[in-house]
């Protein structure tokens, strides 16, 4: 499976795409897409667009802006100099997502990225940040107070940028989402880079948590199984990845997980008996066990690949 879709919402706002910029006064509070759709655009065109934005949205400009293609994604990283270099000019930020991409502007596996630690740096108030792909992803270690949630999604998520993310000092993110995927596509990390994560020791205010995209799955079920940070975790999410009965098997021998609001485990590999066994044990959880897959032709597959 690949990803087609766009957000209608983000960071809690309305989408809006920037094409759709009209001289009718200011419109902060919605989020702003910019997307070139066009992977031979040069970057001085979607600079010019991002101006445009900016120069709608008043002095403190957009509440959330999400960038899909800037161009070359595929051969160049997103330049996030240009968002660092008008800081006083985006002061009201608390959103971003870079990246919004479908296959067909450019596969999740091909988007280039960078080290995002000087937009942090350049935006402590930031409270939302949504990156797909991991080409070249960097994230050193960090201070920041202000970010609430942060996804990262890939199609192989490197096990040092998981290191860096458990080693970061976030003390009020409360929701984190990882995209694992498989290690043809740089997802080389295993269960032990996620146990600073899982320990409870780093992100202190979680409750919502997602290891998703998994081709580990089953070793992350069994991690999560004996891991501390669950007893306060309120919405756990394993989905898209290839779970079968042994990691279900582990989660429900572990510590208990009624205290769950939901569990998502869509698009697994568990035969029904013990989907419905997963379901059935935990009453007042919203379990979420659709997308049955099977593996007789293409054996066990992540749901975001190439």
């Amino acid at each position: 499976m690949t990803i087609n879709h766009k957000l209608d919402v983000f960071a809690g706002l309305p989408v809006v795409d920037s094409l759709e910029l009209d001289d009718h006064g200011r419109r902060e509070q919605v989020a702003w897409r910019i997307d070139m759709d066009d992977f031979e655009a040069p970057i001085e065109k979607f600079e010019a667009a991002l101006d445009r934005v900016l120069e709608r949205c008043g002095p403190a400009g957009p509440t959330a802006l999400i960038i899909g293609e800037w161009g070359s994604a595929y051969e160049t990283a997103f330049p996030i100099e240009l968002l660092v270099d008008r800081a006083a000019r985006l002061t009201g930020l608390r959103g971003l997502f870079v990246g919004e991409m479908s296959s067909e502007q450019c596969e999740i596996s091909w988007i280039n990225q960078g080290d995002y630690t000087p937009l942090l740096e350049a935006f402590p108030a930031l409270e939302h940040l949504w990156v797909r792909g991991s080409e070249e992803l960097e994230l050193n270690l960090i201070r920041h107070t202000g970010l609430r949630e942060l996804v990262l999604q890939t199609g192989g998520l490197p096990a040092t940028v998981i290191r860096s993310v458990g080693a970061c000092d976030l003390p009020n993110l409360t929701h984190l989402e990882l995209w694992l995927g498989v290690q043809n596509y740089g997802g080389d990390a295993r269960a032990d880079d996620l146990a600073p994560i899982l320990s409870g020791r780093s992100l202190p205010a979680l409750t919502r948590l997602g290891l998703r995209n998994a081709e580990i799955a089953d070793e992350v079920a069994t991690a999560v199984a004996a891991a501390p940070v669950v007893a306060r975790i309120a919405e756990l999410d394993l989905s898209l990845g290839v779970l079968s009965d042994a990691g279900a098997e582990s989660l429900l021998a572990g510590q208990p997980l009624t205290h769950l609001k939901s569990l998502d485990l869509h698009h697994h590999f568990m035969t029904p008996e013990m989907a419905q066994r997963v379901v059935d044990e935990l009453p007042g959880v919203a379990v979420d066990v659709s997308e049955r897959q099977t593996e007789e032709r293409w054996g066990r597959y992540t749901a975001v690949s190439e």
